[in-house]
């Protein structure tokens, strides 16, 4: 038997994709000898064991869990760099380099949090972590409001696209604005307008609370509180103040006018007091909301007041940039992204171990990045240029491509797309795709068509409400017009081939209960990562398809990203 009726009698009708024949007979061989991670499967030119080496190193101790500005980022870009350099990449980074500099900034709110709210002739106080938790993006060294008024504005939400405007013009100049979780559709009951109108329990770039923390500061808010609630968060109070009053942002050329000066949470019940005391029912107030006639409400006979002491510290971390320049379009680019941060070290579990290496979440992504860039060297040159980046600071906020996106290195308005990969499944092959991101623009289309070439299908997040598509560094670029796609293991099970759903969804239950962003992420030789590699594969397939054609994917109309795209029209005419 030769070795192409080899492989296919080992592995079934599946078509293969971009082998040659001089790979099929190892990897059959590896097949009959029951080779874990290099087992042949249907992932052309896109190979399970060198994914597995890669996450091997970049999740070993001596990387040290890979923090920003920690002792284990050197060895983390050197590294990069080195691969980016084996598979024949050209530095994309700043004057000629492999990196861009990203400057960031670390907030510590201190201890001693005084917040007070005057409220029907009483006053009551709140405490940090408790009733509140609050912080401020601002360099400075002192927060102080003085009896700052109170004025409810829904769910915060301005959508042109969906004839939608909860401040009706309201000045929140000088005041606090209190904001609902989520979106009106979240809610929405049976013969309501509004029920479809935010894709339902999906959950839209309106109902994250960054868009309301923005939105309070692009409108001139003095500060903005949002309403917790379990079910809207996607998350419990616990998950709120786990960070301690630190968070970390980007250095900002006007802080004062791109953050309010006080942000953060109130609890529910907190807030449905002060509500009645200013005469009002938090409830009611949550029905009309879900009105695209509701108006916001200023809290009559309620002010705050508050006076806490913060620090703030500078600590430069670095994206590293690939690029493999196009052969006639040079200026249209595609983008594969994965961040390169994990959690540093922390406290140790119970077996003692401190690092929290980040092997699934994201060394797996690097991992595919970088063999994706080996199949475009080993293929014709793309007429349009593919740009590979690995970010930092994704773990505190989307902050390296958040960056980037500030200040890009390649024309944003002419980058055909970005295909991110944050956490891929090693649970094996699996007979479908996870999209994350359903109804937002054509990637998935090609996705679907890409996954039928390898006999699978496509499959919607299962759980929509949690808004993964709006939590991995796809979206900084997402926000200003690109369209995205993003692969994440977390959007639900995979249809296994051992197993099918039930075994996919008990990995997603898995890993997220013991290993997400614990010391238990770590490289594991019995992995079985012929699923990822066909993952791998199909984002590599509809890159070499964009990078060799003329073809703009487009927004769906309803997306919340559309109009910032077509603003810039002009550009890829």
């Amino acid at each position: 038997m030769r070795p192409f009726q080899l492989a296919r009698a080992i592995l079934g009708s599946r078509p293969m994709i971009s082998w040659n024949a001089s790979k099929l007979l190892p990897l059959a061989a590896a097949v009959l000898l029951g080779a874990g991670v290099g087992h042949a499967q249907d992932s052309g030119p896109i190979d399970p064991a060198r994914l597995s080496q890669i996450v091997k190193v970049l999740a070993s101790d001596e990387f040290a869990g890979r923090a920003p500005g920690g002792p284990g980022e050197k060895k983390t870009l050197d590294y990069l760099i080195s691969q980016f350099k084996a598979v024949g990449l050209e530095p994309g980074g700043e004057n000629g380099g492999w990196t861009q500099k990203v400057p960031l900034v670390r907030f510590q709110v201190k201890d001693s949090v005084v917040l007070k709210v005057a409220a029907g002739g009483q006053i009551i106080s709140w405490r940090q972590g408790q009733e509140v938790m609050v912080n401020t993006q601002r360099p400075l060294k002192r927060v102080k409001i003085d009896q700052a008024p109170l004025v409810f504005v829904g769910y915060g939400i301005s959508a042109a696209e969906r004839g939608w405007d909860d401040f009706k013009g309201v000045d929140l100049k000088g005041k606090i604005a209190v904001f609902l979780i989520n979106d009106p559709d979240f809610e929405a009951q049976p013969g309501e307008e509004v029920r479809g109108k935010f894709g339902g329990l999906a959950a839209t770039y309106y109902a994250r609370w960054t868009y309301k923390f923005e939105e309070a500061a692009r409108r001139g808010a003095l500060g903005a509180l949002i309403i917790h609630e379990t079910p809207g968060a996607g998350y419990g109070w616990s998950t709120v103040i786990a960070g301690n009053g630190q968070t970390f942002d980007i250095v900002r050329a006007q802080p004062d006018k791109e953050k309010v000066l006080m942000q953060g949470w109130i609890q529910r019940e907190a807030a449905a007091a002060l509500f009645a005391r200013s005469g009002v029912s938090l409830a009611k107030l949550k029905a009309d909301a879900r009105k695209a006639t509701f108006e916001p409400v200023l809290l009559k006979g309620v002010s705050l007041s508050t006076d806490y002491r913060i620090t703030h510290t500078r600590a430069d971390s670095q994206n590293v940039i690939g690029r493999l320049p196009g052969a006639q379009r040079p200026s249209e680019s595609i983008m594969y992204g994965a961040h390169w941060d994990a959690y540093g070290l922390g406290p140790a579990d119970a077996s003692g171990d401190k690092i929290r290496r980040g092997a699934v979440d994201d060394a797996i992504g690097l991992a595919g990045m970088i063999e994706i860039a080996r199949a475009f060297q080993q293929g014709p040159k793309p007429a349009r240029s593919i740009v590979f980046a690995a970010w930092t600071a994704e773990e505190a906020g989307l902050l390296g491509s958040e960056y980037y996106g500030a200040h890009p290195l390649q024309p944003l308005e002419t980058m055909v797309a970005n295909m991110t990969m944050d956490i891929l499944q090693t649970a094996g092959p699996s007979r479908d795709v996870v999209l994350v991101g359903n109804g937002q623009n054509e990637l998935e289309d090609a996705l679907a068509e890409a996954a039928a070439r390898q006999n699978r299908t496509l499959t919607p997040d299962a759980k929509p409400e949690r808004g993964l598509f709006y939590r991995a560094d796809h979206f900084s670029l997402a926000k200003r017009g690109v369209p995205v796609l993003l692969l994440m293991g977390l959007g639900g099970g995979h249809d296994l081939v051992n197993g099918g759903r039930e075994a996919g969804d008990r990995w997603v239950a898995d890993y997220t209960a013991r290993c997400y962003h614990q010391p238990c992420d770590a490289w594991r030789a019995d992995w079985d990562l012929r699923g990822a590699a066909q993952d791998v594969q199909l984002l590599y397939e509809m890159g070499r398809s964009l990078a060799s054609s003329d073809r703009w994917p487009q927004w769906k109309p309803g997306s919340e990203f559309k109009a910032v795209r077509d603003r810039s029209s002009a550009a890829r005419k």
